[in-house]
């Protein structure tokens, strides 16, 4: 005889599966062209246990976001580790590229959440800005670490060189979403590093 269900009774999905699914579903509509009815369907669970196990709408996005930013991002991170600033836009570039053409979803969810958070609460719009803002300083940080260790030959300001990989990436990121394949994008990336200095 099947036992009545208990108020301690496990979730019969997994969280993290769940959340992967809500990261895709994001990723392919964006926050605000998500509805409840599209997560629910993507994670396979009911509204409830989406309430139950990431809060409203709001935290579950922010939720996958953090997921994005471990699982999808954190070639951001490993760049700066590389011993140039050459390197570490190489690294940069060819993550962009994997990134936006290596699963179902192309393009990068940051630059696609972005473009649509005028129309968002001020909040989500908030936490993308200060995500993104994190990340550019990481690369800002290591661009100026690598002028001051001479190995670039012209004055060079920072920020501009970071805007200027950063627009890039960006660029690679909406080409994807576009259609182009990856070994086109790679001539973009290959391009953009030709006037690079190396030294």
């Amino acid at each position: 005889m099947e036992k009545l269900a208990t108020r301690g009774r496990p979730r019969e999905f997994c969280p993290d599966q769940a959340l992967a699914a809500a990261l895709r579903v994001f990723w392919t509509k964006g926050y605000e062209g998500a509805s409840l009815t599209d997560l629910t369907e993507g994670m396979g669970i009911t509204r409830p246990s989406l309430y139950a196990a990431f809060g409203n709408k709001e935290a579950l996005f922010r939720q996958a976001l953090d997921l994005y930013e471990r699982d999808k991002l954190a070639y951001i991170g490993e760049a700066m580790q590389e011993p140039s600033a050459r390197a570490a836009a190489e690294y940069l570039l060819r993550g962009a590229i994997e990134t936006a053409t290596g699963g179902e979803s192309r393009g990068c969810m940051g630059v696609i959440s972005s473009v649509a958070c005028q129309a968002m609460e001020p909040s989500i719009r908030d936490d993308i800005g200060q995500r993104a803002e994190k990340a550019k300083q990481l690369i800002v940080d290591r661009m100026r670490a690598a002028m001051e260790a001479g190995e670039f030959h012209a004055p060079t300001d920072p920020d501009a060189i970071t805007r200027y990989l950063l627009a890039i990436m960006q660029g690679i990121s909406v080409q994807a979403q576009a259609g182009a394949t990856r070994a086109e994008l790679a001539q973009v990336a290959d391009a953009a590093l030709l006037g690079w200095p190396s030294k």
